[in-house]
């Protein structure tokens, strides 16, 4: 060991200076870390990476062009672009939650459209059974 790394190593690396032009490569590694008795106080910075929030926007503007019964599907779509702009302020929490809403709002929206539709269709084919059944009535109590 020479005896400039060999100061440094028991006394410690030299405050005020920097690395020295001239001095020894192991010299210089060593000035970076300062060696001190003290216990070491570590801070530890959770930085949560970029949440995936889904907004929902396509689904709710799928509900408020196809599915819109009882103007669900629009509040939806509302609810989803509020999640995008809480997003895109860098609200995570309260884009969660608007986006839980427009998700809650398109499920209803979906299940009320299917159901309401396939009640429609059907109520549409009784009534035009009952009218064409009434339309051959008629026709055979008047003699055509």
């Amino acid at each position: 060991m020479i005896k400039e790394e060999h100061e440094v190593a028991v006394l410690g690396a030299p405050q005020s200076q920097g690395p020295v032009l001239g001095a020894p490569q192991s010299q210089v590694a060593m000035l970076g870390a300062p060696q001190s008795q003290a216990p070491v106080a570590t801070t530890v910075i959770n930085i949560r990476s970029d949440t995936a929030v889904p907004d929902h926007i396509v689904w709710s503007l799928f509900n408020t062009i196809f599915m819109n019964w009882c103007c669900l599907g629009f509040v939806a779509f509302a609810y989803s672009v509020k999640s995008r702009d809480r997003k895109m302020v860098g609200d995570i929490t309260g884009a969660q939650s608007y986006a839980s809403t427009a998700k809650c709002l398109n499920i209803w929206a979906l299940v009320l459209g299917v159901f309401l539709t396939i009640g429609s269709i059907v109520v549409l084919v009784f009534v035009f059974v009952a009218v064409y059944s009434m339309a051959l009535e008629i026709m055979r109590n008047r003699g055509y």
